[in-house]
């Protein structure tokens, strides 16, 4: 089953701060609800490097496929749970957060509480980047 999911976020923040903020992997913990981000292979800023995100025991390993500071990272999502593609795009003042998935079975019935906590996430990364240093 596929599903793709684009949600945004206004931030009061230069692009390239809105950038270096959703690209540090290993705070994104400070800003997603029950995830730690490690990056597992590479520098995590650029095309090959692959991050893992662990969110609440599951884990969403993901290689970058495009590196486009200020403007975008790319990844493909190579998990047994999580497959498909996202990309984390910054848009002017906002921060857009796109996914394009290959879902299990059960998804529908937990999307609702997915979307509400990635909404959710997403309002405390605008109060994390916005005091981004």
């Amino acid at each position: 089953m596929n599903t793709d999911l684009e949600l945004t976020v206004e931030v009061a923040a230069p692009p390239d701060t809105i950038f270096r903020a959703m690209s540090d992997w290993e705070r994104q913990s400070e800003w997603i609800f029950g995830t730690t981000v490690k990056v597992v292979e590479g520098d995590g800023k650029s095309v090959g490097s692959e991050i893992d995100a662990v969110t609440f025991g599951v884990s969403d390993r993901m290689r970058i496929t495009r590196w486009d500071p200020p403007h975008a990272v790319e990844v493909l999502h190579l998990g047994k749970v999580v497959k498909g593609t996202g990309v984390f795009a910054v848009r002017g003042s906002r921060f857009v957060w796109s996914e394009s998935l290959d879902v299990p079975f059960f998804y529908p019935v937990v999307k609702p509480l997915f979307v509400l906590m990635l909404r959710r996430s997403l309002q405390r990364f605008a109060r994390f980047a916005e005091g981004y240093r």
